[in-house]
């Protein structure tokens, strides 16, 4: 896809999900970084149902410190890989505890060295919760990135810059929660809803498809 394809796809993205935004729910950045590590392998809605009764009781690295690990496991059962990621969101609160006073650092390089915590999850919170210019990229924008040609469909680091580099400036968080958002309800994994969907005239997958059939018509004709 070249670079006018992709920021016209973003533009009518816009447009078909006017008030897109992030659907995990939290109220400070410390909040996002906790259900984002939970978002691994489960739904957003899911989390949301989960974080709604965790942060009434528990919002801050100090309330997450001093938990039992028997507590938070039970609590983030409902996640899957409750174990794992109760160890990850309590190591992530004893290290910004100890390191950068109870804070989310707002620099990429610190992010990942938080447990818990790779490119997606750092280059969400940068995006979401200090509104810097970072593209993530999740199992959504990956199948949706391969369908419109921008990379392979492989590498989610390799899908990121070949992103940064065809899009516009200041439009990369944006971007991504279209994509998000696009390939959550529009081109699905299974079977994408490509009759109803508002960029299919720029998707080479569709377009190649819908070659293919005619010339099958054609050809059986």
């Amino acid at each position: 896809m070249e670079k006018r394809q992709l920021n016209a796809v973003i533009d009518r993205l816009e447009k078909y999900f006017p008030e897109a935004r992030c659907e995990l729910r939290y109220k400070t950045p410390f909040e996002l970084l906790v259900a984002v590590i939970l978002s691994a392998q489960c739904t957003d809605k899911r989390v949301n149902a989960v974080t709604k009764e965790l942060f009434e009781k528990y919002r801050t690295p100090e309330d997450f410190a001093a938990i039992s690990d028997g507590e938070l496991e039970r609590l983030l059962y409902p996640v899957g890989f409750y174990k794992n990621k109760a160890r990850a969101v309590k190591s992530a609160a004893e290290l910004l505890l100890k390191k950068y006073g109870g804070e989310v650092p707002d620099g990429f390089d610190e992010l990942i060295k938080i447990p818990g915590v790779g490119r997606k999850t750092a280059n969400v919170i940068l995006s979401e919760a200090f509104h810097k210019d970072a593209f993530a990229v999740d199992t959504h924008v990956l199948r949706v990135s391969k369908r419109f040609g921008i990379a392979d469909g492989e590498s989610p680091y390799k899908t990121e810059l070949a992103v940064g580099e065809l899009l516009d400036g200041n439009r990369l968080g944006k971007a991504h929660i279209l994509l998000v958002l696009f390939g959550r309800y529009v081109c699905v994994a299974r079977k994408p809803k490509c009759g109803e969907c508002p960029v299919s005239d720029l998707c080479p997958s569709y377009m190649n498809g819908a070659a293919k059939e005619r010339a099958g018509t054609a050809n059986g004709s």
